[in-house]
């Protein structure tokens, strides 16, 4: 019998090389080889399977295949099924019938003829498939037993009603449930997971390159108080409070991975929703290379960050990258010979040779009191988690001018906001002129899948009239455009990208704020100093084939229709500016 990765050489799923590589990963990783190239991204689940099933001369079964309605199949545990990903296909009097995700293991034959006594018939079926089938046996048992979970709670005392919701929480089916949703997460490298229950029933949704994306098998509403006790009782929250929102964190490790989830639960009409941020701590990438930075907008932004002392600000909307940015910069500073110290909300990744401080606001552990105290650590570089309030943003200024670099985030649009921002929170001009050293704006863009990315030819009109032009390789007229596979879910896109904007502040742009000027006429003067914007970074990776124009135009949409040549702007005397195009 041929191995199976040279039957899918052979077939031209995978090349040699692609074999070795996953080879190479499942010595580290310890899985099945297919799975390991499944999860590469190397083959599709169904095309590995069609390949397993004609190498075992097992038939493989599809979705279809599977019984609408739970089979009851006495003397197998549903426990037997979920650990070893087996559900019953068909059943008569002589013969039952199995789709396995792994058939050729032995022992499930071999322990499912012992505990039925009769001859078994196992094929090969897709774990996703087997999964959803499995959902129907968990679903169907406990609406059984939970046709109306308010009237469990009648009449019970509230040490009752918490001990009810903890038996709730400690079932097998619910725990295993719950894992379920974590561990389908970590397969689609989802950011964040969505428990939220509505009028027509409960829904799960996750979030996948910054778009939510509706889960079909969504757990039956009767699981809701089940779930959510579940999950605060992992999360270390009070599971008798379900009138004001709380706060936990699961730490937990799955399929190989160090999980980190941010657990949120708040009250609505229909229940608590739910959400958990996952943090996945062996994915993230600490490199500023890797951070999908232009060159040329590298270059300058290694350069502020070598400065000495000065405020370096990255701004954009919440789940736009800031913080890892921030974590990549620090990472690629010399923590060896630099005091390095941190002030986050909350720490998100702990870094060698960085002290890290988490904001603790029940003790009155706040971003300004931990900066007060840390200016006495001798630091040489802070981190600030978020410039969020007037006293933190003037601390930090004053850090700035007493010879400390300092990093932090702000919430604005445009990279030139901050400075009006600031200007909001209380900072006086001539104290931003003198502290901040620059500003990069930053956006997460969707990269198109390799797998299945299409040429799109652009028309003259469109050329002009977006502003690629000047992106464009002598002679190119061709872009990619998204299309779908089953590699990307048939989204057309697989992971995610920055596009930058940096904001420097020389001379020339001192003199444009100390004006008075506004984000808008500071955005065209810095156009006007060779500034790339947002927008024509995204241009730019367009032209490069890493993402298509329909999703730059997604992520920038306040920003597309500055598409031409940057504006000449003259700067006027007085707080009036005047601004010609």
């Amino acid at each position: 019998m041929k191995k199976i990765g040279e039957l899918l050489v052979e077939q031209g799923k995978v090349s040699e090389r692609d074999v070795e590589r996953t080879l190479l990963a499942q010595s580290e990783m310890g899985d099945m080889f297919g799975q390991v190239l499944i999860k590469l991204g190397l083959v599709s689940e169904l095309d590995f399977a069609q390949v397993l099933s004609q190498q075992l001369g097992l038939a493989l079964y599809a979705a279809a295949d599977y019984p609408d309605a739970p089979l009851a199949i006495d003397g197998v545990a549903l426990d037997f099924l979920f650990s070893n990903a087996v559900v019953p296909v068909s059943a008569d009097a002589g013969q039952v019938k199995f789709a396995a995700a792994v058939p050729q293991d032995p022992f499930i034959s071999k322990a499912l003829s012992m505990a039925l006594d009769k001859p078994v018939d196992i094929a090969l079926g897709l774990e996703s498939d087997i999964n959803r089938a499995l959902q129907v046996y968990l679903q169907s048992g406990e609406e059984g037993e939970e046709d109306d979970v308010n009237d469990q709670f009648a009449g019970q005392s509230d040490d009752e009603f918490i001990e009810h919701l903890r038996d709730l929480a400690s079932e097998a089916p619910v725990i295993r449930l719950v894992n379920q949703i974590i561990h389908r997460a970590v397969d689609m490298s989802a950011s964040d997971i969505h428990i939220e229950p509505f009028e027509d029933g409960l829904h799960l949704r996750y979030r996948v390159d910054g778009v939510l994306q509706e889960h079909p098998d969504a757990p039956a509403p009767s699981l809701s108080a089940a779930i959510a006790s579940r999950i605060k009782l992992l999360s270390h929250m009070n599971i008798a409070e379900q009138r004001l929102p709380q706060d936990g964190r699961i730490m937990t490790r799955v399929k190989g991975h160090e999980l980190d989830l941010r657990v949120s639960t708040i009250p609505t009409v229909h229940g608590e929703s739910i959400v958990m941020r996952v943090l996945d701590r062996e994915s993230i990438r600490l490199s500023l290379t890797d951070m999908g930075f232009s060159d040329d907008t590298l270059g300058r932004y290694r350069e502020l960050l070598a400065r000495p002392h000065g405020v370096l600000l990255v701004t954009g909307p919440t789940g736009s990258g800031k913080t890892t940015t921030l974590y990549a910069s620090l990472a690629s500073l010399d923590s060896g010979h630099l005091k390095i110290i941190t002030v986050e909300d909350p720490v998100e990744y702990q870094l060698q040779g960085v002290n890290q401080i988490q904001v603790q606001s029940q003790i009155e552990l706040t971003f300004a009191r931990a900066l007060r105290s840390i200016l006495r650590q001798d630091p040489d570089i802070i981190m600030i988690g978020e410039m969020r309030d007037t006293e933190t943003a003037q601390i930090g200024v004053q850090s700035a001018l007493t010879g400390h670099l300092v990093l932090s985030t702000l919430h604005t649009n445009t990279a030139a906001g901050a400075i009006t921002r600031l200007e909001d929170m209380g900072v006086e001009r001539y104290l931003i002129t003198s502290s901040v050293n620059g500003v990069l704006a930053q956006r997460l863009v969707r990269t198109l899948c390799t797998h299945c990315k299409q040429k799109t030819t652009l028309s003259p009109e469109t050329i002009a009239r977006s502003g690629i032009a000047p992106y464009l390789a002598d002679g190119q007229h061709e872009v990619y455009q998204a299309a779908g596979c089953s590699h990307c879910m048939e989204t057309g896109y697989s992971g995610r990208t920055s596009i930058h904007e940096l904001f420097p502040l020389d001379e020339e742009m001192h003199r444009v704020i100390m004006s008075g000027a506004d984000a808008t006429v500071l955005h065209a003067a810095a156009r006007r100093q060779g500034m790339i914007t947002l927008y024509e970074d995204g241009l730019r990776k367009v032209a490069a084939g890493l993402t298509s124009m329909e999703e730059v135009l997604r992520v920038t949409q306040d920003q597309s229709e500055d598409m031409a040549a940057p504006e000449v702007v003259e700067v006027a005397p007085k707080a009036e500016q005047a601004v010609s195009v």
